[in-house]
């Protein structure tokens, strides 16, 4: 088995974009204190309403700008069941994933008239790719780092944006302090409600940047169960950077190496294509937990050297 190292590395940039979006949006809700299992859903609601804001405005930008807003609705939608409501957040967010994605087969249907894809119904619309001036013409360089969608290079601004909000700005201050001890910034005059609002707006705009990638620069169209486990792995990426956004995005180019590894494997071997499939899940899974026993030894070494 040969593989081209230039097009491996660039396609693991492709494969984390929609990861590293997610792992945003998760580790957002987690600086708030809120663990926010509904970015699936979320991912999967927004690249249907970006495939079908593009289709009916007849404009990409559109489109995309319809992918954000679905985001940041169903985000709100999740906010307002938790925060509101007083719903118990784990529980609305398992909820809200399976009629994610059952709903968005049944809107598709009453679309197109299809339950698998919009391909045959809506036109096809996809974001532009950038041509990084110079970087373009060197060899190997070129290949990997330029002609990727303008919301790959997006998705590695937003982490230094996410950055700078959550250390320093005023709103990433009281997000921390909320996630820290919301009793004690609720006695300094900090509304925890209005904090966990802003914190799953913020969280819906990077997963309507997610599923507006997926289905208008993945693929120019919109299919069942689109998400596929990312928002699921956008989680475990920032749990395993403890919420930091470069860690969360580090991470998320690991797992974008496996599932770009997985993809050659199934155009240069045999091996059972439902095997191939499972890699990248299989190595989240290994990745969490080699992290969590890393975690609890070394918190074992923290108490222990606190006794003595």
């Amino acid at each position: 088995m040969t593989i081209d190292l230039a097009a491996f590395l660039a396609d693991t940039i492709k494969m984390a974009t929609p990861l590293i979006f997610a792992a945003l949006a998760a580790l957002l809700n987690r600086h708030a204190g809120m663990f926010n299992m509904g970015i699936e859903g979320m991912i999967l609601c927004s690249a249907l309403g970006a495939a079908t804001g593009a289709h009916f405005l007849g404009n990409v930008w559109l489109g995309l700008l319809c992918g954000i807003l679905t985001g940041v609705l169903t985000g709100l939608f999740i906010a307002f069941s938790h925060l509101t409501g007083k719903t118990d957040l784990y529980l609305t967010c398992i909820a809200f994933n399976l009629m994610a994605t059952g709903g968005t087969v049944f809107v598709m249907y009453l679309m197109t008239g299809n339950k698998s894809s919009t391909s045959g119904a809506f036109v096809s619309y996809q974001l532009p790719n950038i041509d990084i001036p110079l970087l373009k013409d060197i060899p190997f360089l070129g290949r990997v780092l330029s002609g990727h969608s303008i919301l790959t290079y997006l998705a590695f601004l937003c982490v230094f944006i996410v950055w700078f909000i959550l250390y320093k700005t005023r709103i990433g201050l009281r997000l921390r302090s909320v996630g820290e001890n919301p009793m004690a910034a609720q006695s300094v005059g900090i509304s925890v409600t209005k904090i966990g609002y802003i914190a799953f707006l913020l969280s819906g705009i990077f997963a309507g940047l997610s599923g507006s990638f997926l289905s208008m620069s993945w693929v120019t169209f919109f299919t069942k169960n689109m998400a596929n486990g990312r928002g699921y792995i956008g989680l475990s990426a920032q749990n395993m950077a403890n919420g930091s956004p470069f860690g969360s995005s580090i991470v998320s180019l690991l797992f974008g190496a496996t599932s770009s590894f997985a993809t050659t494997m199934k155009s240069q071997s045999s091996f059972p294509t439902e095997f191939l499939e499972m890699i990248p899940y299989l190595a989240t899974i290994l990745a969490i937990i080699f992290t969590s026993i890393y975690a609890i030894n070394r918190r074992r070494k923290i108490e222990k050297n606190q006794d003595n």
